[in-house]
């Protein structure tokens, strides 16, 4: 169930940004400001997108606590070629044949990463000293990021804060996994009265802050890459530090893990590097040429 739940995350991760995406660019008024807010709220395609992130933090979270981090953090992965299909069976877009190569191929890779590392073990309850050690370096790692973000050209911008996204998203991760945990021993009302809750308040508005600034100050084919590819290596890095899991002692199973997490990193960023610009449909390109 944890590798069903973390795929359903995934493409309730890709409706909601293709119907978000669709809805905020489909008015006819090009509104702005108060007046696209309006628009938006008024817009059921919208609606349905906040629907599907609200579905995917559901998904991410049961996906979180039956299994290990290490596996349900990589398969999100898969949110990219969900958000490929949609565009083809959604929008009607063209894909070039490539895309599609380096989509099937980012599957291939991530399942072969899963079935040769073998994740398992896992403390449900870490020390409070694993944790303090673990959110001070990712912290202050992606602060130190954040701000050598903030100046120098568009593409190194966004690099610099893709990367500080991903490692807060690898963290925020980590309370959703510990939030389940103290939800499901506590209930509702005694999961109030404990730390990780408001833990995952605070590190998903710090992360969202940060993904928005990445989106806005340079190019989505840089930001994207390190968003996609960062969180995964960090979460695994986490999923360790403070959850204690660990990977098979097969040498040569590693080796093929490695090789496949690599190819999946690769052939992610191809992916990312040949999807169209922009969700436009076929009849807006038209459209936009005849312009």
């Amino acid at each position: 169930m944890t590798i069903g739940f973390a795929l359903l995350a995934a493409l309730c991760n890709a409706i909601n940004v293709t119907t978000q995406h669709i809805a905020s660019t489909s008015d006819p008024k090009k509104s702005k400001g108060w007046r696209l807010v309006r628009y938006l709220f008024s817009s059921p395609l919208w609606l349905l997108g906040w629907a599907a992130l609200a579905a995917a933090f559901v998904f991410q979270a049961l996906s979180l606590h039956r299994g290990e981090m290490s596996v349900v953090q990589p398969l999100l992965v898969t949110e990219l070629v969900f958000v490929l299909v949609l565009r083809r069976v959604v929008i009607h877009q063209s894909i070039r044949a490539i895309t599609w190569w380096a989509g099937g191929l980012t599957c291939v890779t991530l399942a072969l990463f899963v079935a040769m590392s073998e994740p398992q073990g896992g403390n449900d309850f870490p020390s409070s000293h694993a944790w303090v050690g673990a959110t001070g370096v990712t912290v202050g790692t992606a602060t130190v990021l954040a701000i050598l973000g903030m100046r120098g050209s568009a593409v190194r911008r966004a690099a610099l804060l893709g990367s500080s996204t991903a490692i807060m998203w690898a963290l925020v991760a980590t309370f959703i996994k510990t939030m389940t945990q103290t939800l499901s021993q506590y209930g509702i009302v005694g999961m109030f009265t404990h730390w990780p809750v408001y833990a995952l308040a605070a590190s998903g508005l710090a992360a969202e802050i940060l993904n928005q600034a990445a989106l806005h100050v340079g190019p989505l084919s840089t930001s994207q890459p390190f968003l996609v590819i960062v969180d995964p290596i960090v979460s695994i890095a986490l999923s360790v530090w403070i959850f204690e899991e660990y990977f098979t002692p097969n040498a040569a199973r590693l080796t093929l893990a490695a090789l496949g997490f690599a190819g999946m990193c690769a052939s992610a960023t191809v992916l990312i590097r040949t999807t169209p610009a922009t969700m436009a449909g076929p009849a807006t390109t038209r459209s936009t040429a005849r312009s």
